[in-house]
């Protein structure tokens, strides 16, 4: 396995990662934002409100994006799995 292979690994690696986290992380991120602008304005500030709607939205997400999300990791395991061969070598 020479460096471009490895590197080519590495990308692959960050994309799926990116790929796996990222809408569930940004479903969290707009629910926190949004319930702390609804409590700064209305000066509620509770926090199983924040930790109910953002588990929600992930959740949500998650149902949603569920499957894509499962391919995308099934076929990245996949193609470590046959690269293993290469890594070794």
């Amino acid at each position: 396995m020479n460096i471009d292979q490895s590197i080519a690994l590495m990308r692959t690696m960050l994309e799926t990662a990116i790929f796996v986290a990222g809408p569930l992380l940004a479903a969290a991120l707009v629910g926190g934002v949004v319930v702390g602008i609804i409590q700064t304005a209305t000066q509620v500030n509770e926090m199983s409100v924040a930790f109910v709607v953002k588990a929600s939205l992930v959740i949500l997400v998650f149902i949603v994006a569920g499957t894509t999300i499962a391919e995308h990791s099934i076929r990245y395991a996949r193609q470590s799995f046959t690269a293993i061969a290469d890594v070794v070598d």
